[in-house]
């Protein structure tokens, strides 16, 4: 199956749901990012800053960059001048770098707040109370230049379904949570970003509006 193939098959699958796709190109070189822009793809999701910002240039100015790997504040100011998303926003420190290097470009950031719902402690991402902690700040009121629209999660690598689908409804919760108590006038608040290549079918039955899907579409590295 050709990467134009892939898309289109996914794509297909999400017709009629709330999800859409974004395209996880990490690591993958500017050509293949490319034929996934040609294939209608516009919303592409990179994990290191360094890479994202090199490849930026040589696609189409419509291309929406998500970021999605976690972020060091030093590195916000590569992304700052044409990031749409930061999906992977997990401290007021980094909310607080993102708004200072958003105001000094003349633009408004998405992010999307990144919780931990798997078992595995490796995975990082906020509690439901450090997020509440956060939105509840009088700092965080002051933001101008970042905009939170949703929330995001990475599920456990597991086959089974039960956790995952049980992870997935944690993450909703949060989100459902958060839109009624901080966000019930905002209707950018939005988004659930959960799934991947190997369980976002589970995740978009399970309300997820933003798939970040990689492999399923360019095949495996290595």
């Amino acid at each position: 199956m050709s990467i134009a193939d892939n898309i289109q098959r996914i794509n297909a699958e999400l017709a009629g749901t709330a999800a859409r796709l974004c395209v996880v190109t990490k690591t993958h070189p500017v050509e293949l990012l490319q034929e996934a822009y040609a294939a209608g793809a516009r919303c592409f999701g990179e994990n290191r800053p360094q890479e994202m910002a090199a490849k930026q240039p040589q696609l189409p100015a419509d291309v929406e960059w998500h970021l999605i790997g976690q972020l060091q504040t030093n590195k916000v100011k590569l992304l700052a001048p044409f990031v749409h998303t930061i999906q992977s926003i997990d401290s007021l420190k980094l909310l607080r770098e993102i708004d200072k290097r958003a105001a000094e470009s003349n633009r408004v950031i998405n992010g999307l707040l990144q919780f931990h719902i798997a078992a595995e402690e490796t995975k990082s991402g906020l509690s439901l109370a450090e997020a509440e902690e956060m939105l509840a700040s009088e700092e965080y009121q002051q933001f101008r230049n970042v905009r939170l629209t949703g929330v995001m999660g990475v599920a456990t690598f597991t086959p089974d379904e039960h956790q995952l689908r049980q992870e997935f409804q944690t993450l909703h919760g949060y989100f459902d949570h958060l839109k009624a108590t901080y966000f019930a006038d905002s209707p950018v608040f939005c988004d659930i970003s959960m799934g991947m290549s190997g369980d976002y079918a589970l995740a978009v039955a399970e309300g997820s509006t933003l798939v970040r899907v990689g492999s399923a579409i360019f095949g495996r590295r290595g």
